[in-house]
């Protein structure tokens, strides 16, 4: 089981122009599950590859 709560992912933080590719997302995956990931260019989707590695 994979587990994920309240991810976020802002780009450009500091600045007004600031975009969250990621806001508060929560999520759980469970053993034998099959999940595909959908989106824009800039939606997140690689973004949350690498946080599920930590």
């Amino acid at each position: 089981m994979i587990e994920v709560k309240n991810i976020s992912k802002c780009y450009n933080e500091k600045n007004k122009n600031s975009f969250y590719a990621l806001n508060d997302i929560s999520f759980i995956l469970k053993d034998g599950e099959v999940v595909s990931l959908l989106g824009h260019n800039g939606a997140g989707k690689t973004t949350r590859k690498f946080a599920k590695s930590f």
